[in-house]
């Protein structure tokens, strides 16, 4: 479980630097659009982008400390629908799974 816990923390560091990136950006853009016409639909579509991956980041960022809590309360292991063991490959593929495989695909 230590090794688990090592990589969530690791995992949670990178998605906190990426987030801080994303949020950058999204300030800097806070100006008014390029006065260039043909400049503004690539910068509205790149601002979409980056919202959605700064989305996707801060959901996989809310899972990882998610796990981690439960890893401290010393139920890192079990599922949290079933209470049964979440199998080791599962935990090695997806470390902030909280959910065995039966109950992930119920």
């Amino acid at each position: 479980m230590n090794d688990r816990r090592v990589a969530l923390e690791r995992l949670k560091e990178e998605l906190e630097v990426r987030l801080a990136r994303y949020r950058q950006h999204r300030e800097r853009r806070a100006g008014p659009l390029d006065k260039d016409m043909e400049d503004q639909p690539l910068e509205t579509r790149d601002d979409e982008v980056v919202a959605s991956l700064e989305a996707e980041a801060e959901d996989e960022l809310s899972q990882v400390r998610h796990a981690l809590a439960r890893i401290r309360e010393g139920r890192g292991e079990a599922c949290e629908c079933c209470g049964e063991p979440i199998e080791a490959g599962r935990l090695a593929a997806v470390p902030h799974a909280t959910l065995c495989r039966a109950c992930q695909g119920a």
